[in-house]
Order: C-alpha cells, then sequence, then structure tokens
C-alpha cells in the first residue's frame, strides 16, 4: 500500500504544470551546496522577475569545507554577488518546466558569467544547477589559494523555489 500511494504522489507530482519563470514580478529562491578547488560551501540565490525574460538577483555564499593547509579569514570565505539572468527556458521551450539562464555577476571577488537551469517539479518546489566562471579578477596578480576561494569556476546544486 506504501509503495502505491508513493507511486501515485510521485506520478501527480512528475505530471503536474510547474512553470518555471512567470516574468515580471517572479521571485525564486535557491539553497544549495557549491563545489570548487580546495573548498566546498552552502549557497543561497534570490532572483526577481524585471520583465517576461529578464531578472535580477543577489547570490551568497560561504565556504565550509576547506582543503587542509589553507589559512583563511572570513572575507575569503565570504562570496556575494549581484546578478542579472536572461531566463530563456520559454523561449527555447524545451520543456515548461525546465529553465535555462545565462547571465552576469559582480561580486565581491570579480565579474562573473553564469548558467544555470531550473526544473520544478510542482509548482513551489524544483532542482537547479549553476556553474559560474570569473571574467575578470579584481586582483590581478598572484592569489594565493584562498584568495582564489569563488574566485575560480565553481558548480552549485540544490532546491529551487517559487515565492
Amino acid at each position: 500500500m506504501k509503495k502505491i500511494i508513493f507511486l501515485t504522489a510521485l506520478s501527480l507530482g512528475l505530471v503536474s504544470q510547474a512553470q518555471v519563470f512567470g516574468g515580471k514580478g517572479d521571485g525564486k529562491f535557491n539553497v544549495g551546496a557549491d563545489f570548487q578547488s580546495n573548498a566546498t560551501g552552502v549557497q543561497a540565490t534570490y532572483d526577481y522577475g524585471l520583465g517576461q525574460n529578464i531578472s535580477i538577483g543577489l547570490t551568497a555564499a560561504y565556504a565550509l569545507g576547506i582543503a587542509d593547509g589553507i589559512s583563511t579569514n572570513f572575507d575569503e570565505c565570504t562570496h556575494v554577488r549581484a546578478r542579472f539572468n536572461a531566463n530563456i527556458g520559454n523561449v527555447i521551450n524545451i520543456d515548461p518546466k525546465l529553465d535555462i539562464y545565462p547571465g552576469l555577476g559582480l561580486s565581491t571577488k570579480n565579474f562573473s558569467g553564469h548558467l544555470g537551469a531550473r526544473y520544478f517539479f510542482t509548482d513551489g518546489f524544483g532542482i537547479y544547477t549553476e556553474a559560474v566562471v570569473p571574467f575578470a579578477k579584481y586582483d590581478t596578480g598572484t592569489l594565493s589559494p584562498a584568495q582564489e576561494l569563488y574566485n575560480q569556476f565553481t558548480w552549485s546544486f540544490g532546491m529551487s523555489f517559487n515565492l
């Protein structure tokens, strides 16, 4: 009986019509884990829709699992980024539950680009993944491993919520 209830709930969740990006006024909140060379951490992102396919937002992240032998301070472990997204899920029309969003970010450490995707199982809950690449670092000298935190390629994934 438990299996039948579980399979029914799963099926209903997968066939429900979830809209990923609703345009102006739409809010998305992501929370998850991020990965980079020499560290893993946590990340939270909020995006707010300005138009049909444009959103702005803010990302805050903190590196928790620092590799052995790397001495860091709070500033090196912390990352805050303002972001701009082009939400193109409905433009490329792959699946109404899938949003792909390339974008740009201006952070406390660099100017970067990102490519992300969200997939919603229901109207309120989904998963996301995002890759970030720095284009221009504020410190152009040789960086220590601690200074490289959030100043290099990062990848994150986690849960996404409609607000």
